[in-house]
């Protein structure tokens, strides 16, 4: 609105000091003529009439007297044309409450030192109160702007309550600054909404508020905690920049245009909880220092979500469509979230870029270790679609993952391990070999009876997941990295799969005694070590007992008899064979040594040496011909699962 200003006003010529409008046909302002002028003038007006009292300094009675001119007898309500109070001082409380102003209403630079109540007051025109300054509490409860209503760089000293009230056109709260709580609780916001680099010093309650075209809060400053639980935007809602000094509530809110929070910091918690992202193509980047909250949020359109937080929890959240998260520093919890197009989960090396080509301030992480991501549970997931690209997944609950073996895993996806080094249970030496080794069967391990130290402990709300529930995980965990042509990472699982399998409390006891075996003697077929190690022995067992008891004391002689017959003739000699001597000793020497290596080393690539052994020598040389080979095998086998790609 556009009025002259006062150095062009004719000024109250009652007090040098006065910048008031003078009365029409007097010499001072309303504040200063007579008792009686004040009495004609106010006689005169009528409800609806324009006033013009810019500068001018109002008490409490002088206003309610003025107001009580301008009250239509038919409904006792104030109801004013035009009214111009800029640079208004009011003296002591304001009530406005349930006026009308047919006209435009001008309170620019005006000064409120007591309260003001402009509640159940309707603007039918144009409101400014641009500059001005409330030193009380200000009340436009229910409040009907019908024009623009222009707050502008106003100071709000203590509380405003706009709680429930309506905004015809734009409300445009550029700059203003919010010392106390801003409460704008179930207000509607029919156009555009302007609260660009305003400062909430107080609580800012948007609950329940509704705007029906764009929300602005660039840049803008929330000291207290801002609440705009179950608000609906039908526009975009800008809060690029914005900085939230506590927590952010906007659970259940609705943004049903562009969802613009790129740079935004909070430094308490962000809650998004049941909030739902209609046509938001993208999410931050914004920087959280505590936990962003999204369970049971819904992304209706291809979003990208680029978040800095500590926690970012997605329990039962749900996309419908293509997304990506990309995430630094936080810790994620992604249990039974639900999407149906595919969708990656990535860790960021790098800090985000805005769009303008600066890096994302990260100052509240300045003293993290690493920007490295970890995921907390993927259970009730359908990993069906699911990528997952350089996180780290060692705390990760995985069992109640649905289509667990068609999850991809890109980059440097890291896993558990099993505790280093020896540890020693029932005064035996215990060492588990390294592989990887999921969050459950270490809280499993770790509650066991006789638990070493090293397993981790199970964490609050992980529940108890046993030997038969984790064999499936590692199966289809081990045609995940089959499929994707990792040999190695599937070795481990297959490892993982077959332990479970052994200690599961379903399978019969020859089983489980068959598998115990197969773990002893080579480790499922994949520690090659062990096989060998099992050969090694094997064959030094041969060895001492072929130089015992196998070998013959000396090579049997053949001695060849036969009968010439009186008239001559034909002769026929049968020859024969000493049985092989038992060995009396000694037995441990070179020689024998020599030999009964020969036969171990045949026996090895399952051929016969050819040596003379005794009937003991011959068992032993068949006993190491069955296993030596099988050991062996087992050896090959495991070196294979770990070469091959």
């Amino acid at each position: 609105m556009s009025t002259p200003s006062l150095s062009a006003q004719r000024h109250c010529r009652a007090n040098p000091g006065c910048r008031g409008r003078r009365v029409p046909g007097h010499t001072a302002c309303l504040a200063h003529i007579s008792d009686a002028q004040r009495a004609t003038y106010l006689a005169g007006l009528a409800p609806g009439d324009t006033i013009d009292h810019r500068g001018t300094s109002f008490t409490e009675q002088l206003l309610s007297d003025l107001l009580d001119a301008s009250r239509d007898p038919a409904t006792m309500e104030v109801r004013l044309g035009s009214a111009i109070f800029e640079s208004v001082t009011f003296e002591g409380d304001a009530r406005f409450d349930s006026a009308t102003f047919e006209g435009a209403a001008d309170f620019g630079a005006v000064t409120f030192k007591g309260a003001c109540n402009f509640a159940s007051a309707t603007f039918e025109a144009r409101a400014g109160f641009e500059s001005a300054t409330f030193k009380g509490d200000a009340g436009f409860e229910s409040a009907t702007f019908k024009g623009d209503a222009g707050f502008e760089s106003a100071t709000f000293r203590r509380d405003a309550w706009f709680e429930s009230a309506t905004f015809r056109r734009d409300a445009n709260f550029t700059s203003a600054t919010f010392e106390g709580h801003a409460l704008f609780a179930s207000s509607t916001f029919e156009s555009r909404a302007r609260f660009g680099s305003a400062t909430f010093e107080g609580h800012a309650l948007f609950a329940s508020s509704t705007f029906e075209s764009h929300a602005e809060f660039g840049s803008s400053t929330f000291d207290g905690d801002a609440w705009f639980e179950s608000a609906t935007i039908e526009g975009s809602g800008w809060f690029e920049s914005a900085t939230f000094r506590r927590d952010a509530w906007f659970e259940s809110a609705a943004f049903n245009g562009a969802a613009w929070f790129e740079s935004v910091t909070i430094d308490g918690d962000a809650c998004f909880a049941l909030a739902t992202f209609t046509n938001a193509d993208r999410f931050g980047p914004l920087v959280c220092a505590g936990q962003v909250k999204l369970s049971g949020a819904t992304f209706g359109s291809p979003v990208t979500l680029s978040v800095v937080a500590r926690h970012l929890v997605c329990r039962r959240t749900r996309w419908s469509s293509t997304a990506e998260i990309q995430l630094r520093y936080a810790t994620l919890d992604f249990a039974h979230a639900v999407f149906e197009y595919p969708l990656t989960i990535a860790a960021e090396s790098d800090p985000f870029l805005l769009t303008d080509g600066r890096q994302l301030v990260e100052a509240a992480f300045a003293a993290a270790p690493g920007p490295g991501v970890r995921v907390a549970s993927l259970r009730g997931v359908d990993a069906a679609h699911l990528v997952l690209s350089d996180l780290d997944l060692a705390g990760c609950l995985f069992v109640g993952t649905v289509h667990l073996d068609q999850l991809r895993l890109e980059g440097a996806c890291t896993f558990d391990t099993a505790p280093p080094g020896v540890h020693w249970r029932r005064r035996l030496p215990v060492r588990f070999t390294e592989r990887r080794i999921l969050a459950e069967e270490h809280h499993w391990r770790a509650g066991r009876a006789g638990a070493v130290q090293g397993w981790n402990v199970e964490v609050v709300g992980a529940g108890r997941a046993g030997p038969i529930q984790l064999a499936p995980v590692y199966r289809a965990l081990r045609k995940s990295f089959e499929d994707s042509k990792h040999e190695p990472g599937a070795a481990d699982f297959y490892y993982g799969e077959m332990e479970m399998r052994r200690h599961a409390g379903d399978i019969p006891r020859s089983e489980r005694g068959l598998l115990t075996a197969y773990w002893a003697l080579s480790g499922y077929g994949l520690r090659a070590s062990r096989a060998l190690a099992w050969l090694g022995a094997a064959m030094l067992l041969t060895i001492v007992l072929l130089m015992v008891f196998g070998l013959a004391r000396d090579t049997p002689k053949q001695t060849a008899t036969g009968t010439v017959p009186a008239g001559g003739g034909k002769v026929t000699f049968e020859i024969d064979r000493d049985d092989p001597a038992n060995p009396t000793g000694p037995w441990f020497t070179g020689e024998r040594f020599e030999k009964a290596l020969g036969v171990t080393l045949n026996s090895v690539v399952f051929r016969s040496s050819g040596q003379d052994l005794t009937t003991a020598g011959t068992y032993i040389e068949m006993a190491s011909r069955l296993t030596e080979p099988v050991l062996l095998g087992l050896a090959v086998l495991a070196i294979r699962n770990r070469v091959k790609r």
